[in-house]
């Protein structure tokens, strides 16, 4: 698991600004889902942000560029507010030793978050099984992510695992055994202008059912892109439409409430549906300016997943814990982009 491309921290220790931020999953079957969330700029320091059951969220600044630590060449980082432990602490030890931060990897997310006046908002230690990276463990946004072309950076590290373990939020214990676990990661200077995002890994009648797609407005150099990817993981297939499988790719997504994206490639075609009723929680992201609320999120979105090869379905999944999100500018009506072929790295090179 930590060969995975775009394990390790990226930054060069020179170029400034700069952003990495990490993402981390935990679906219960409350229902209720968690998500961890972790940045670090150069300059201007590191966040952890929590998002929890109810649209329930709490945030904690680590201004501290100092006291933050992260593998180069392999997924593992951690933030504290007092001290730089440099690498991964013992986890029987760790919350005796720190007051307020977190340390995370492949197999581990553990922290601890407390409000001003020292009350403990959220403490959590849960171990990861990986299952499934991304595709044949490749990079998420194909071999141009290695060049300084694109901005932000993308790469889903686990798209598919098994956590268990504890989380203590807001007076409230969740234990739980084997949960569906995911996590990715971004970095660069700034997120996207405009973006929405799909994932899901609990499908009750698919176990090992695992869908992430997106869509957004690049930057590639000087000049911007929409482009979109849908990755599939079903019993050890990996269905990809993207840019470099020369997929079509479709969406229509409305300021907030849906979502239907639509991929076809020269075999498959996947077909995507949401909806979230209720209002989302508002998320901070790192931009040029530092980090500002431009994300829209829940964790609670109801979502259909249609897979087809050719015209025979393959199968038909639902889920009521799909992860949903728009950022960046909103966008005034819904945002239509339909069936022109999209990008292929080769012309990525030629402009």
């Amino acid at each position: 698991m930590n060969s995975i491309p775009h394990g390790g921290y990226h930054w060069d220790g020179f170029h400034q600004p700069f952003f990495e931020g990490w993402y981390y999953r935990i679906t219960l079957p409350d229902p209720a889902s968690f998500a961890f969330m972790y940045s670090i700029q150069q300059p201007g320091g590191g966040a952890t942000q929590v998002y929890g059951p109810g649209e329930s969220y709490f945030c904690r600044s680590f201004p501290h560029v100092t006291t933050f630590w992260a593998w180069s060449d392999a997924w593992g980082l951690g933030h504290t507010d007092t001290v730089n432990f440099r690498t991964l602490l013992n986890p029987s030890q760790f919350f005796r030793q720190v007051n307020q931060g977190y340390q995370a990897t492949d197999r581990l997310n553990q922290g601890q978050l407390k409000h001003p006046n020292g009350e403990v908002i959220a403490r959590w230690h849960y171990e990861i099984k990986p299952i499934q990276t991304w595709g044949h463990q490749q990079a998420t946004a194909g071999w141009l992510s290695y060049l300084p072309l694109y901005d932000p950076g993308w790469q889903v590290l686990l798209a598919h695992g098994l956590a268990s373990g504890w989380i203590q939020w807001q007076g409230k214990t969740y234990e739980f055994d084997q949960a569906p676990a995911y996590a990715e990661k971004n970095w660069g200077q700034s997120f996207p202008t405009q973006w929405f995002w799909i994932q899901a890994n609990a499908f009750g009648n698919h176990p090992d059912l695992s869908l992430t797609a997106a869509g957004g407005v690049r930057q590639i150099l000087a000049w911007e892109e929409p482009a979109g990817l849908i990755g599939i993981h079903f019993q050890n297939q990996f269905y990809e439409f993207a840019p470099w499988t020369e997929a079509q790719l479709a969406w229509e997504v409305t300021p907030w409430g849906s979502w239907s994206m639509t991929g076809i490639s020269k075999t498959y075609r996947a077909e995507i549906t949401a909806h979230c009723p209720h209002p989302p929680a508002k998320i901070l992201v790192p931009t040029a300016q530092g980090m500002i609320p431009a994300c829209w999120d829940t964790l609670q979105g109801f979502l259909i997943l249609r897979l087809y090869d050719r015209d025979t379905l393959i199968f038909q999944a639902t889920t009521k814990q799909a992860g949903l999100e728009v950022g960046g500018v909103p966008w005034p009506t819904t945002w239509s982009h339909f069936h022109s072929k999209a990008m292929t790295e080769g012309a990525a090179l030629d402009h």
